[in-house]
């Protein structure tokens, strides 16, 4: 849940020299999340006293693309340039933790991991990644269930950024799912093979979980996750008090896909496979 920005980032105008992968500063727990909603077209959302401010949702293509899914991308399990590493192993969080040492920023300004808090925070990427490493606050919107609802929530809300095939919101607490920040000048996530579905890595401590991309926040605040997430990485899930304040690394797969979006088997083993390739080559 997010509490609406007390500052604006301010995109520089050009890219960000590679540098060390920063770590994210501590930060005050979240408030709410605002409004999304379901649907293809970009629409505004009620402005809202929270962490993310007015909301919108889903995300248009980028330019020159139709209105939809994103299906003008090459889209696959595999990912782009995706190479099978060898060994069937699970996938260590020390190896790829040590893969993103360095960080070539692909955003052009940096976020805030929340309100108030330094805009210190880049994307970084590779040719078949993109990833930053923040806090974790829970993302509890969507269908409603036993914890995710009015009464657990005040601020709740049945509906997120990208939709199961038959148009109803994602369950968040059953599905892990990552959030990106709305397309802005800072970072816009279309541009990198990004979209709803896409396929991501969570790596906390010596855990390493897979998901997808579910849901969309605010232009200048990142390192959200939904309470299915945030519980299979052994972080307190409340929509309220858990979350994290540092320590999450995210890594999503540029052009790739779980379909459907809410099949979680697919997300882990595609994920599975898509790191070992992260891991096997430049």
């Amino acid at each position: 849940m997010r509490v609406q920005s007390l500052t604006l980032v301010a995109a520089s105008a050009a890219l960000l020299a590679p540098t060390t992968f920063p770590d994210a500063p501590a930060a005050p727990r979240p408030g709410p999340q605002a409004q999304l909603r379901s649907g293809h077209q970009l629409q505004a959302g009620p402005v809202r006293a929270d962490r993310s401010g007015p909301r919108i949702g889903p995300v248009a293509p980028g330019p020159g693309g139709p209105v939809g899914p994103y299906r003008d991308r090459p889209r696959s399990e595999t990912g782009r340039g995706a190479r099978e590493a060898p060994g069937e192993g699970p996938v260590r969080a020390a190896d790829l933790l040590a893969r993103m040492r360095d960080c070539d920023p692909v955003s052009k300004g940096r976020y805030r991991s929340d309100a108030g808090t330094p805009a210190d925070i880049p994307v970084c990427g590779t040719e078949d990644a993109v990833y930053w490493k923040a806090d974790l606050d829970v993302d509890c919107d969507g269908r409603p269930g036993d914890r995710c609802n009015t009464r657990t929530d005040p601020h709740f809300t049945p509906a997120t950024a990208y939709t199961r095939s038959d148009g109803t919101p994602l369950d968040a607490e059953r599905l892990p799912y990552v959030v990106v920040p709305q397309p802005s000048r800072i970072w816009d996530h279309r541009a990198d093979g990004v979209h709803g579905g896409s396929v991501a890595a969570l790596v906390h401590g010596d855990r390493v979980r897979y998901a997808v991309v579910g849901d969309v926040g605010p232009r200048d605040i990142i390192g959200e996750a939904s309470y299915a997430a945030a519980k299979t990485l052994g972080i307190p899930a409340d929509p309220h008090g858990g979350g994290t304040d540092s320590g999450v690394t995210y890594i999503v797969f540029k052009d790739s896909e779980a379909e459907p979006i809410d099949d979680e088997a697919a997300a882990e083993k595609a994920g599975k496979r898509l790191a070992r390739a992260f891991l096997g080559g430049e």
